[in-house]
């Protein structure tokens, strides 16, 4: 006799949908890429904009010509290779083209910069009677925009082989003219004063 009951269930098969079975499965290493790609995407573009948010793009500086003689010799040569990158908040800038021989510039983020040139005359108010700044070392001579309407004031270097100028807006702190007597130091020896002789009356 035949036995037209149904089979007895196996207790060891499991019920799966033929769609899901027809799927591949996946496995936990690439559940795990899949969810930290997005993740590492999604940081990379904070990172990226966190970099931005601190190093702000900044245009060229532009820098017209001024007479320096001295612009392309070995000591103002010497002097750019040793200039620092940063000076407090201001970094070191690229210049617009033309750009001058013998010439630096650093901007901050307010977008205020400081400039300078190697291997200018002498300037011209720098005479015996000049008073002159001892900085770390190195002998300073100011000479004040004020005059001129300028929020700046430009300092010279007047005991080194060459004359270096250092134009700083007022309210930027020693720390330029600190780094750049650094720099003088590193690369030109020390020299004698030539200031100018008093004018007679």
């Amino acid at each position: 006799m035949n036995d037209n009951s149904a089979p007895e269930p196996d207790p060891t098969a499991t019920d799966v949908p033929e769609s899901a079975a027809d799927e591949p499965r996946r496995s936990p290493a690439m559940i795990a890429t899949a969810v930290a790609l997005p993740v590492a995407l999604l940081t990379g573009i904070v990172l990226a904009a966190v970099m931005v948010s601190r190093d702000p793009v900044t245009s060229p500086v532009g820098l017209g010509p001024v007479p320096a003689p001295e612009a392309e010799s070995t000591s103002c040569s010497d002097l750019l290779g040793a200039l620092p990158e940063d000076m407090g908040d201001f970094a070191r800038a690229e210049l617009a083209d033309p750009a001058p021989v013998g010439a630096a510039a650093w901007q901050a983020p307010d977008a205020s910069e400081v400039v300078l040139r190697c291997g200018l005359d002498r300037p011209a108010d720098f005479d015996q009677a000049a008073a002159l700044q001892i900085i770390d070392g190195v002998q300073w001579f100011e000479v004040s925009g004020a005059e001129q309407g300028i929020d700046a004031s430009t300092w010279y270097v007047v005991d080194r082989p060459v004359y270096v100028a250092l134009t700083v807006p007022n309210g930027s702190g020693a720390t330029p003219l600190q780094d750049i007597s650094a720099a003088v130091i590193e690369v030109l020896p020390q020299q004698e004063i030539d200031p100018a002789p008093i004018e007679g009356p």
